[in-house]
């Protein structure tokens, strides 16, 4: 099977790419060419740019499955598909749970909950942020479904974690846990919270791309729901340690790694992408994963939550108008 990638060399490209050669497909990444370039020397290579719209050296070649990776904005998608034409047999976009609308939302939603209204135009979406990155997902949706119906997959991740992420998010919890002890937490211990081991994403894309099946697919995890509470206490259990969780006033740390206010948005319905093959990997041996990552990597400092100097202070002062990050 020969397999196009958009974007392959960073976290959920790195994965995608990773699964693909391991099943055995004829891959082709096309990016910049500015990073990654030690990874996959198996791979055939193509060169251009998305954001100046140099699509170029995909006007030659045909695929069985192009997996759209880096598409965010609807002329990227629109200028890749205008590239590709019908020389590609199935079009994966991956796309995000960003795309539906939070109002209204309970526990259990599936692919059929309303979406965003799109945004397509240069003037709304060129500057990405939580307002607009949502919408112009949904524009991306609707054009690859337009342009290409059942040979279109649209695959919907929600928070996605595992080696190679730099988001920290997830990292955080796993560096922290490691530590132990008194453990300062600025939200719900109950608080439900999803999080997707990256390689389980692209465990469901090789299947879908192998028994071409089209369709919408939530791909949120783990298998076994959780807690934030519960998601500590799971990366402590992989690093041999224990924790006593201490919660803080939120308002200490308003914008923490996985303390989310929205709980509703962190319980969504994956059984349709369970049943077209999400593996389902322990959120455990993710986070062991994680942690030997990390280490090995020499533990650089991390872009959010708590330093240990912070956390000490938070611990010994948690009223509201004591320490602060």
């Amino acid at each position: 099977m020969r397999i196009l990638v958009l974007g392959g060399t960073a976290f959920v490209g790195r994965a995608i790419v990773a699964e693909a050669l391991d099943g055995g497909a004829e891959v082709t990444l096309f990016g910049r060419g500015k990073t990654g370039a030690e990874l996959f020397p198996e791979a055939s290579r193509l060169v251009g740019d998305r954001d100046t719209g140099d699509y170029t050296a995909l006007r030659g070649g045909s695929w069985d499955a192009v997996v759209d990776v880096s598409g965010y904005l609807p002329r990227q998608v629109g200028q890749a598909m205008d590239a590709l034409g019908d020389r590609v047999g199935r079009y994966v976009f991956i796309s995000s749970t960003a795309v539906y609308q939070e109002e209204g939302v309970g526990p259990g939603a599936d692919e059929d909950t309303p979406r965003r209204p799109p945004v397509r135009t240069v003037e709304q979406v060129e500057d990405l942020d939580n307002a607009t990155y949502g919408p112009s997902k949904v524009a991306c949706e609707d054009d690859v479904l337009a342009r290409y119906g059942e040979r279109a997959t649209i695959v919907r991740p929600g928070q996605l974690v595992g080696p190679h992420d730099h988001s920290d998010l997830f990292t955080y919890w796993v560096r922290r846990a490691a530590r132990g002890g008194r453990v300062a937490l600025p939200g719900d211990p109950e608080q439900p919270v999803q999080v997707l081991d990256v390689r389980d994403l692209a465990g469901l894309v090789r299947r879908l791309v192998e028994d071409e099946r089209p369709g919408v697919f939530n791909a949120v995890g783990p298998a076994e729901p959780t807690t934030l509470g519960g998601l500590v206490r799971s990366c402590a259990r992989a690093a041999g340690t224990e924790v006593d969780l201490v919660r803080i006033p939120a308002e200490l740390a308003p914008r923490f790694p996985l303390v989310r206010a929205a709980w509703a948005t962190q319980q969504r319905d994956a059984a349709r992408a369970r049943a077209a093959g999400l593996p389902a990997t322990p959120l455990s041996q993710t986070a062991a994963d994680v942690l030997a990552w990390d280490r090995d990597r020499g533990e650089p400092p991390l872009t959010c939550g708590f330093s240990p100097e912070q956390e000490a202070a938070v611990l010994a002062d948690p009223r509201p108008g004591g320490a602060r990050i």
